[in-house]
C-alpha cells in the first residue's frame, strides 16, 4: 500500500519501516474524531507492517450516521469500531446504512457483522468477484496467486515459504454478504450534509467508487486517493487494471472537490495536485517498465528491480507482482510491449 511518502518520492519500504520498529511499536487503537459539523472520522487498526490502520468515515444521518467502510475483521476489530464511534458520540446501534467505497478486507472486512448486529443495509458495487472468490475460497486464489508468480519467474523456495506464510493467514472478512443496493451511478445517498453521488472508479479494484457530495464539495475517495501517493492495483480480474486508474483520476478531477476523506491518512485539501501525482508516478513507473524491456525480454520477477530498486520478499512479493504485471498489461494494450510466451513467460519491448 505505501509506496510513497510525497508527490514521486520514495519512502522506506514496508518491510523495512517495520524492522526499523521493531516489538517497540504502539499498538494501535480505534480512534474517532469529528472533522467536519456531522462527519466523523473512525481510525481503525490494521495488522499489515507499514500500513497501521485504515479510516471509515460516519456522516449524520435520520437521527443516526451512514457508516461509510468498516474496517478488517480481526478478533478484536468490532471493538476498536466501537470505541472509535464512542470518542465521537455514536453508538454502532445508530447506524442507518454501510456503504462500502470497495471489497478489499480493510474497506468491506467488517461488513457482514454490521449489518446482522444493527439490521441496516449494505451497499456496495456489484463488480465484487475478487473478494467473494478470496473469501470463499482462498487456498484456490492462493495456488493462482502462485501459479501466476511461477509463470512470472519467481524461483521455487521463495514461492513455498510464501505459500506457507499466507496459509497462516485470516481473509480479513467475517463473512460474504450480498449488497442490498448496487452502488452504481445515478445512486444518492442520502445524509444530513446533502445527498452523496457515486461515481465509478475502478483500477486499484475492480469493484472501487468514490463518493461526492457537490454542495460542500467532499469527497470520499477509499484507497483511489490518498495523502500519501500510493498505487496498487488488483491484476487478473478485468482488462486493463492501469488504464481504468488513469481514467477513473479524469472521472475524480472533473468534480472539483475540495476536501478529500480518504481511505488511509489525515483529509487533505490538495486534491487536484494528489490527481497530477498520481498520473505522474503511473507513467513514471510505466517508463521504467518499458526501459528496462529495452536491453532485451526479462520476466516480470526480473523487471521488478530496474522499477523499485528491490527483489521481491515475502512482505512484498504479492503487491510488487501485481503492480508490474498490471504495468506490462498496459503497455501491452498501447502496443508497446508484448508477451514472449513459455515457462517463465517473458517479455519484450
Amino acid at each position: 500500500m505505501a509506496e510513497t511518502s510525497g508527490h514521486g518520492v520514495e519512502s522506506v519500504a514496508p518491510e523495512r519501516r517495520a524492522r526499523r520498529q521493531g516489538s517497540s511499536a504502539k499498538r494501535e487503537l480505534g480512534r474517532g474524531e469529528r472533522v467536519l459539523p456531522g462527519v466523523f472520522r473512525l481510525r481503525l487498526p490494521l495488522p499489515w507492517p507499514g500500513v497501521p490502520h485504515c479510516n471509515a468515515w460516519a456522516v449524520a444521518a435520520d437521527g443516526g450516521f451512514v457508516l461509510f467502510d468498516t474496517g478488517m475483521h480481526q478478533p478484536d476489530s468490532l471493538a476498536h469500531l466501537e470505541r472509535a464511534l464512542a470518542m465521537c458520540g455514536l453508538r454502532l446501534e445508530d447506524a442507518r446504512l454501510v456503504v462500502c467505497t470497495h471489497a478489499h478486507s480493510d474497506h468491506y472486512g467488517q461488513a457482514a457483522t454490521i449489518v446482522e448486529l444493527t439490521g441496516c443495509e449494505l451497499w456496495l458495487h456489484p463488480n465484487h468477484e475478487h473478494m467473494t472468490r478470496m473469501a470463499e475460497d482462498p487456498e484456490a486464489v492462493l495456488e493462482r496467486r502462485i501459479e501466476v508468480a511461477r509463470q512470472s519467474g519467481v524461483p521455487e523456495e521463495p514461492l513455498r515459504r510464501y505459500a506457507s506464510e499466507r496459509r497462516s493467514r485470516d481473509t480479513g472478512i467475517s463473512g460474504v454478504i450480498e449488497p442490498d443496493r448496487a452502488l452504481l451511478p445515478g445512486l444518492e445517498i442520502n445524509t444530513d450534509l446533502g445527498a452523496w453521488s457515486v461515481h465509478e472508479t475502478p483500477g486499484h479494484a475492480p469493484s472501487h467508487v468514490c463518493l461526492f457530495q457537490p454542495e460542500r464539495r467532499l469527497l470520499i475517495s477509499g484507497d483511489h486517493l490518498l495523502g500519501r501517493i500510493s498505487l496498487y492495483f488488483d491484476y487478473g480480474f478485468t482488462p486493463d487494471p492501469v488504464g481504468e486508474f488513469l481514467r477513473s483520476l479524469q472521472e475524480v478531477e472533473r468534480l472539483g472537490a475540495r476536501l478529500c476523506l480518504a481511505g488511509h491518512g489525515r483529509t487533505f485539501t490538495d486534491v487536484l495536485a494528489h490527481i497530477a501525482a498520481n498520473r505522474e508516478l503511473v507513467h513514471e513507473r510505466l517508463a521504467r517498465v518499458h526501459g528496462a524491456l529495452r536491453a532485451g525480454p526479462l520476466t516480470a520477477f526480473e523487471i521488478v528491480p530496474h522499477v523499485y530498486g528491490e527483489a521481491l520478499s515475502q512482505q512484498n512479493a504479492h503487491w510488487l507482482l501485481s503492480k508490474i504485471l498490471c504495468y506490462l498489461t498496459h503497455l501491452q494494450a498501447l502496443g508497446r510491449v508484448h508477451a514472449i510466451p513459455g515457462e517463465p513467460e517473458r517479455w519484450t519491448a
